[in-house]
């Protein structure tokens, strides 16, 4: 495992440190892409979500290449993956785990969970009824899981990405705001372009049978408390008070904007700060410049509003609205 020796004892507010984080993250990138082909911002993305110890929601239709995306992400730093196919029957319990009788010990013992690992793929989220979703509320935001009155830690690092599917609404609950807003990041999968779909045709069909994910080609970088280290590097990367104004001027904007009839809250602009930082790492920096900010902000920002019922009429969508108003909020210059 070639992992950087000294990431763990870097110092947190160390520079050094922090370009050794951004040479790792490069490398896991790169490592991703033997797997899953295309999907570049995508991919980017989850990797935003996953420095800045967040949540993600996954949009996108069925094939686009999700499961593989998690697991091939959960190889690099030797995690522990699990997916769980919420349907309409799925108890919360089903998620969490239960505790069960052995009559063996005349004892009741705690079955844990698939919720209990690095990264949980919750697969068509809104497809469970709200008690079930509900059950990811504690763990999304405490990072631990209460049974029967005791409560037990998950592994670290921990990240939630649920998916949901934007066509078929029939059958569906909507997620509740509350829990949308547990969510670092909502993510819109588009299909490939035409020359990634055929490279996808080729890597899935070359010489294999059926279509088991295959993550074989991803080498395994780093440990899982390696990302650990990532997130305490990425959460000291440089802010200047010019960046603070200019994200808090954004969410306050959605508030009073025409057309939003919902804007977003205070974690909405936390959110922003953590995934802007993020973003600095992934661009190869140790300080946030305003284009981190703007490049991220729909992924933050498009699940924390709602549209006015007008809009959505005349076919506009969260995307445009925020698109305007970025564009009419002046950026620092630094």
């Amino acid at each position: 495992m070639s992992e950087p020796a000294t990431l763990e004892n870097t110092p947190t507010s160390s520079v050094v440190g922090i370009k050794r984080a951004i040479e790792v993250v490069g490398k896991i990138r790169t490592e991703i892409s033997h797997a899953v082909v295309g999907q570049q911002d995508v991919v980017a993305q989850v990797m935003v979500a996953l420095l800045a110890g967040g949540h993600v929601l996954l949009e996108g239709v069925p094939g686009l290449g999700k499961t593989l995306l998690v697991q091939a992400l959960a190889k690099t730093f030797a995690g522990k993956f699990a997916r769980i196919q919420f349907t309409p029957d799925l108890m919360p319990s089903d998620v969490t785990g239960h505790a069960l009788y052995d009559l063996k010990t005349e004892e009741f013992k705690i079955r844990k969970g698939a919720i209990f690992t690095h990264l949980l793929l919750a697969d068509e989220i809104n497809r469970a009824p709200a008690k079930t979703q509900a059950a990811l509320l504690e763990v999304m935001q405490e990072l631990q899981v209460t049974i029967e009155g005791k409560a037990f830690p998950v592994p670290l690092p921990f990240m939630t990405l649920a998916t949901q599917n934007p066509i078929e609404q029939e059958g569906t609950y909507p997620l509740p705001e509350a829990q949308l807003d547990r969510f670092l990041l909502k993510i819109r999968l588009n299909y490939p372009t035409e020359e990634e779909e055929v490279a996808l045709l080729k890597q899935v069909t070359m010489a294999k049978v059926g279509e088991r994910l295959d993550v074989s080609r991803v080498a395994t970088l780093i440990k899982a408390e390696t990302i650990l280290s990532l997130q305490k590097l990425t959460a000291t990367v440089k802010l200047d008070e010019r960046i603070y104004t200019y994200i808090n001027k954004i969410v306050r904007e959605t508030r009073v904007y025409p057309g939003i009839s919902v804007g977003a809250g205070p974690r909405g602009g936390i959110s922003l700060i953590r995934a802007a930082r993020a973003n600095a790492i992934l661009a190869g920096r140790h300080f946030v410049i305003p284009d981190d900010v703007k490049s991220i902000a729909l992924a933050v920002l498009r699940h924390r509003i709602n549209l006015a019922p007008e809009l959505e009429i005349e076919g506009l969508d969260v995307d445009n609205v925020l698109l305007d108003l970025l564009e009419k909020i002046d950026a620092p210059r630094l």
